[in-house]
């Protein structure tokens, strides 16, 4: 049983949906039947797809711009359009599904990301450009926080390397976005990203089956309601969980700011600075997504074992001293740097998100939502700030003030010590 869960309750609402406790209790019958490996594997492929389709949007900036002459600004301000709808609507969503969860609301966000996909292929002004990124974002929110809560349900209690599962999926279509971006997009143009609606019909279809899962687990759960359990409280104080969630988004914003300077920007830095071409920068760009991918199947089990704090430290004292040297060194090292800023950054998700499970066990949904769009909104701020900064200054520039931002890790330190205990 993990730290601080609460007794189960069993009916909510006259939809006939559970309520929070009652999905809680939920992830107890998953303990106790084991890991779903199937459910998760299927989370993590259609995490893979979908991310691999929202990736396709800044692998395209350098298309973009050139085609219909943004300035940074504007391609900051598209990708805050995306990852700011993202930000909003994700906690809403989540704090929804905690009290009416909704099996197939997974299938639908696909299906909404697919119908920006399709618009972003015939978008032909900035404007067109900002309402598809919108549409995009809007089905990453309705995605995100209730596919998190399935592979903590489906976890049989290894919480960390569910999460981590569920991640590595998403970060290896990011990787692979920008990849395929190169070999497809760039050549065929604009209109080649309607193409990836396949892979968007296919996440459908595995959502749909996600979908069955969970709410054949809920209906079983709801026919058979469990005896009344006995707390197992972390012994935090509200006010300590509050700082502790506080400190555990300052560590999001530090770690997203950062990855979004390389995810929207690394191709215009190694292009501006280098002169390399546009094809290269996206090769370049899918060695450090591709570690950022390898990263976060480490963190989680890891945490598992030794602690998620012992992760979330590791993770910033490992990072900073190749984040401080990426400015100063040439193209060979700029690429070689990125892999192990990728690999650690990565490494702290997964396990900042099961810790703070851990101190809100009963807002599961809420928590995925509020630290995914948490994230989201962070990484959509920074690209326009950054954007705004680079206009004004030099890409250059932007790097080096960047290189700073994983210090703010150090509020770890005032993060309670606790391990999750699994029944």
């Amino acid at each position: 049983m993990a730290v601080g869960e609460t007794e189960p309750a069993s009916e909510t609402s006259a939809e006939g949906s559970l309520s929070v406790e009652a999905t809680h209790e939920a992830g107890h019958e998953a303990a106790r039947e084991g890991t779903v490996v199937a459910v998760l594997f299927a989370l993590s492929a259609s995490h893979f797809l979908n991310d691999t389709i929202q990736s396709l949007l800044p692998s395209m900036y350098p298309i973009l711009a050139e085609s219909y002459a943004l300035s940074l600004t504007q391609v900051g301000l598209i990708t805050f359009a995306f990852q700011g709808t993202g930000s909003l609507l994700q906690p809403i969503v989540g704090l929804y599904t905690d009290r009416h969860p909704k099996p197939y609301s997974l299938a639908i966000g696909m299906g909404i990301t697919l119908l920006g996909l399709c618009l972003l292929a015939v978008a032909s002004s900035f404007p067109l450009i900002v309402l598809s990124a919108v549409v995009i974002g809007t089905g990453s929110a309705v995605f995100h926080p209730e596919s998190s809560r399935v592979a903590r349900m489906a976890s049989g209690g290894r919480h960390g390397f569910a999460q981590s599962l569920f991640q590595v999926g998403g970060n290896a279509g990011s990787a692979i976005g920008p990849l395929l971006a190169a070999f497809i997009v760039v050549p065929r143009g604009q209109g080649s990203v309607a193409w990836f609606s396949l892979a968007a019909v296919c996440g459908i279809a595995l959502l749909f089956g996600v979908g069955r899962w969970y709410h054949n687990h809920l209906s079983e759960l709801r026919r058979r309601p469990k005896a009344a359990r006995p707390i197992a409280h972390h012994g935090l104080s509200r006010g300590r969980v509050a700082v502790s969630i506080a400190i555990l988004l300052l560590l999001i914003f530090s770690k997203y700011f950062y990855l979004t300077s390389l995810t929207s920007y690394y191709t215009f830095y190694l292009i501006d600075t280098f002169g390399v071409s546009v094809e290269w920068s996206q090769i370049y760009l899918f060695v450090f997504l591709g570690a950022v991918a390898a990263g976060t199947l480490g963190g989680g089990p890891v945490g598992d074992r030794l602690g998620f704090k012992t992760v979330i430290w590791g993770s910033i004292l490992g990072v900073l001293p190749f984040t401080l040297l990426l400015p100063h060194v040439n193209l060979f090292w700029t690429v070689v740097l990125t892999v192990p800023i990728g690999l650690i950054l990565a490494s702290a998700f997964s396990a900042i998100m099961v810790y703070a499970q851990e101190l809100l066990p009963a807002r599961v949904g809420m928590v995925a939502g509020l630290f995914f769009g948490f994230a989201f909104g962070m990484g959509g701020i920074g690209s326009a700030v950054l954007g705004y900064l680079a206009d004004h200054t030099s890409i250059q520039f932007v790097y080096f003030v960047c290189s700073f931002l994983p210090a703010i890790g150090l509020l770890t330190a005032f993060l309670p010590n606790f391990k999750s205990r699994h029944g």
